[in-house]
């Protein structure tokens, strides 16, 4: 097979971007009065304007000869057709079976996988109404008015950002608690709040073995044994995702409370399965299917589009390799202008930098060209008066998103208006920037001596061709949700697929993992020091001598 970056489409793409890379966005907008309508879509309630970016049609021609090159769309429809895609585990990769509304046979290995889900849901649904119409009750008979998830990566940012985002759907839930750092602070700081008599735990751990979630599991169940004294209280108040029966039924959870989770169902991409458990005791299981019917309802937006120029995820993708690719950059800034949506930028770093963050091919050969970009972020405002300074005036391309529902939940409406016009206005200013002659005028109106003027003008001087894509929502709404998150999941499957890349493995997790239960012997005393470089062996031996419990 060609090397990627050998083949034909790759190399008309780099001379692409030197033939264009001195254009100015505000020329291609002054020379084509149509670039919006020609650069937009619509999908799912959801618009994507991407004509802020510094490419032309010639360049999505291109851009869309690449994706047809590595058969994006066969890769489509073995995703959803139940193929292994996880090729270094033997795994399937069908998240999209979780959501999957329309219920249509999914098959691995021979077997329709849908009864299994719907079976589980039917658990949730049981386990919810349950649970917030109080005919669940802890072991002194207590209404369950608080819910702590325990749990680490996908099992804890999934939940934990749905459940933020959709806070105007959770008063009549349970308050909702999440921990996931194995420091100490965490769960004490969290524990503090709760009352063990109508606090509800839940463990997700698909192997029940992480070592975080079960120390802080460990600490949760001691806590709840000091305040009500017997073993058997543990059933009524602590529930598991899991696949480890022993080790469930070892910690003291009934199985019958045990919700089954699948080994083609990936980490960060699971909330959709029962790791979000904590979403539906929070919002309701009505509304849990609402956040399952819009991610199914973008699934086939993505998996019928076989037109990839109309194809939402598939041409954010492709402005994704552009940029990180032939333009150069190495980051890529996720800004939601809605508060409820402050998490999404973090759950994003998990779901792209895990799953492309890759150097070598899906079949073992080194890559000798960037994949998976640094994502950060934060939500506008806040982040306007923190890095965007950068953004703007920095020597770094930043790719941005920016996303806003165009309707709020809030009843302070001009604060909702000031909000989008902030989202409008940066993504503009980024573009077109400002001149020397614009910063000029202005600074010769505002009345400065002219020798003044002149020595502030290389500061209000803004380079602009700043490239953003801009993404609004009529509402966040669960069902709005669902799609948004399963665009982003459709966007980094489709990068991965151009890079040549397994997206569904995270072999680089482990290292540190192994290497920190050898650490761990050697501070708790039960082994001695191994051989480490002279920087860990004194690392190691300053917190043996220092360590205070």
């Amino acid at each position: 097979m060609t090397a990627l970056d050998q083949t034909a489409q790759w190399k008309a793409l780099q001379a692409h971007w030197e033939e264009i890379s001195d254009v100015h966005m505000r020329d291609l907008f002054g020379g084509d009065p149509e670039r919006f309508e020609q650069m937009s879509l619509q999908t799912c309630g959801i618009l994507l304007d991407y004509s802020k970016n510094r490419i032309t049609r010639d360049s999505v021609r291109k851009l869309l000869d690449l994706a047809n090159g590595a058969d994006v769309v066969g890769w489509i429809r073995r995703m959803f057709s139940g193929d292994r895609l996880n090729n270094t585990e033997g795994r399937a990769v069908l998240h999209v079976a979780l959501r999957n509304r329309s219920n249509q046979p999914i098959w691995v290995d021979g077997q329709d996988i849908m009864p299994a889900v719907n079976r589980i849901l039917e658990k949730m649904e049981s386990f919810t109404n349950a649970v917030r119409g109080g005919g669940w009750t802890g072991f002194t008979g207590k209404t369950i008015t608080d819910v702590v998830n325990i749990g680490i990566g996908g099992s804890n940012l999934g939940p934990l950002m749905v459940v933020d985002a959709l806070k105007p759907y959770c008063a009549e839930g349970p308050r909702s608690h999440f921990v996931s750092n194995v420091d100490p602070n965490h769960i004490e700081d969290t524990l503090k709040r709760l009352d063990p008599e109508t606090s509800l735990f839940i463990v997700s751990s698909k192997t029940f073995t992480t070592q975080e979630t079960l120390a802080n599991a460990h600490a949760a169940r001691n806590w709840l044994l000091q305040a009500l004294g017997q073993e058997t209280a543990v059933a009524r108040h602590f529930v598991a995702v899991s696949t480890n029966a022993e080790a469930v039924q070892k910690f003291g959870i009934n199985l019958d409370n045990m919700f089954e989770i699948w080994d083609w169902v990936g980490g960060r991409f699971s909330l959709w399965s029962a790791i979000g458990l904590p979403i539906a005791l929070a919002i309701g299981m009505d509304k849990f299917y609402e956040l399952l019917d819009g991610a199914h309802e973008m699934d086939r937006h993505f998996a019928e589009t076989d037109q990839l120029s109309e194809n939402m995820p598939v041409i954010l993708a492709l402005l994704g390799v552009w940029y990180v690719n032939f333009v150069g950059a190495r980051t890529h800034a996720v800004l939601p202008y809605d508060q409820h949506l402050r998490y999404l930028p973090a759950y994003l770093q998990q779901a792209d930098m895990e799953s492309n963050g890759k150097r070598v091919t899906r079949h073992g050969y080194p890559v000798d060209y960037a994949t998976g970009p640094v994502v950060w972020g934060a939500a506008g405002t806040d982040g306007q008066h923190a890095f965007y300074q950068l953004i703007h005036q920095g020597t770094q391309l930043v790719p941005c998103d920016f996303i806003a529902p165009v309707s709020s939940h809030s009843s302070l409406g001009d604060q909702h208006r000031i909000l989008l016009a902030n989202f409008i206005a940066q993504s503009e200013a980024l573009m077109t920037g400002r001149p020397a002659e614009e910063a000029r005028a202005e600074l010769e109106a505002s009345g400065l001596p002219p020798t003044a003027a002149l020595d502030l003008l290389p500061h209000k001087v803004f380079p602009g061709n700043r490239p953003s894509n801009s993404i609004l929502l009529d509402r966040l709404t669960p069902r709005r949700l669902g799609a948004l998150i399963a665009l982003y999941e459709h966007k980094i499957f489709v990068q991965g697929i151009i890079w040549r890349v397994n997206s569904f493995d995270q072999w680089g997790v482990e290292l540190g993992k192994q290497l920190a239960d050898v650490v761990l012997g050697e501070l708790t005393g039960t082994i001695e020091p191994g051989d480490h470089d002279g920087s860990t062996r004194e690392l190691v031996k300053y917190c043996r001598n220092h360590f205070r419990g």
